[in-house]
């Protein structure tokens, strides 16, 4: 049997470069304080041996661990995951964090935590012990959690908060959902939409609220009432139903509905169905997150398009900033969304 390779550490490299370790650490982490005479000779015998950086070896320059960990809402993401509807948020996250950190020698982690639990200290102390992460990346509900909050500021960890602009510590990032909310109902005026109706998500998400001040000022410059015209959801498909069978048995039902994510928004295209009404003919829908499963569903849905890769993307690149004493902004940061129009929306019946 053939012998297995021995791997080639950071030993190998000090000893060929006759270096110490904590200089190839210093060079591997690109820190400044090395004579480029001396930065040359590691490199070359990094690029001889075929060495890759651990962050193991990373680490020995400093503190820092080279982890960046993002928080999700457990309950949520596996109830996803199980029922295999189709939603990316996750798989987003993972595309725009991952890449960015690997540019930077870093490493994306992602730890599913209950926002709810009694235990939530307990749980996020033990990862952040088992991590010791240089930056924790929060999405909602986690974002508006101030325990969470406080505890990550109390031990100086650098974190970013999607979809949060409650005062504190922290990078505020957003998608500007208020926009998204008037960019999808001013598409819907301009298609002679009067009855536009809006389904909202979980009260508990800052980001729901957002979205229904956005269509309240777009339905109000344009002259528009929204009186019995606001549905109450959570982001599941049965309250999504709920709440469109609340919209339709209106005196006026509406010609025209917006849902804020795509599970209440399919909800509200099946429920359309079951009432003999055609979409986009009879009913016009357009749904928030453009997961997978609106693009293939008949007809395919306009929808509100989040650029979570970009969002988690600019958040790392925050985090890593301020761990290498950059300069960074202290306003929020607004990442847009935008809208992309399918079938699921045309002009409004006579």
């Amino acid at each position: 049997m053939a012998r297995r390779r021995q791997a080639v550490t950071i030993k190998h490299v000090a000893a060929d470069a006759g270096v110490s370790l904590q200089t190839v650490s210093r060079v591997i982490n690109n820190e400044p304080n090395v004579r480029p005479a001396m930065t040359e000779r590691v490199r070359a015998s990094i690029d001889k041996l075929g060495y890759v950086p651990s962050i193991a070896a990373q680490r020995m320059g400093g503190s820092r661990s080279y982890l960046i960990v993002a928080l999700n809402d457990r309950e949520r993401t596996i109830a996803d995951w199980r029922n295999r509807e189709g939603v990316d948020w996750v798989d987003q996250m993972l595309l725009g964090g991952m890449l960015t950190c690997a540019e930077y020698g870093y490493r994306l982690i992602v730890e599913l935590v209950d926002t709810h639990s009694d235990h939530i200290e307990r749980e996020l102390m033990a990862a952040i012990a088992a991590l010791q992460p240089d930056g924790v990346i929060l999405t909602p509900p986690h974002s508006e959690n101030p325990l969470i909050t406080r505890l990550l500021e109390e031990h100086g960890i650098s974190f970013a908060r999607i979809g949060s602009l409650q005062p504190g510590a922290g990078f505020a990032l957003t998608m500007d959902d208020e926009r998204a909310a008037r960019l999808a109902t001013e598409h819907l005026v301009e298609l002679g939409h009067r009855r536009i109706g809006f389904i909202a998500g979980s009260s508990e998400y800052e980001l729901s609220g957002w979205r229904v001040n956005g269509w309240r000022d777009a339905m109000a410059t344009a002259g528009l009432s929204t009186g019995d015209l606001l549905g109450e959801g959570d982001f599941t498909y049965a309250s999504g139903r709920n709440a469109a069978l609340r919209l339709f048995d209106t005196p006026e039902p509406p010609t025209a509905i917006i849902a804020s994510n795509d599970q209440m928004a399919l909800a509200t295209l099946q429920l359309v169905r079951e009432r003999g009404l055609d979409v986009p003919r009879d009913v016009s829908i357009v749904s928030f997150d453009d997961t997978p499963i609106v693009r293939f569903a008949h007809p395919p849905l306009t929808a509100v398009v989040q650029p979570i890769a970009e969002v988690t993307a600019r958040a790392v690149e925050l985090i890593i900033a301020e761990q290498a004493g950059r300069e960074t902004p202290g306003a929020p940061v607004v990442v847009p969304a935008s809208l992309t129009v399918r079938g699921s929306t045309a002009v409004r019946p006579d």
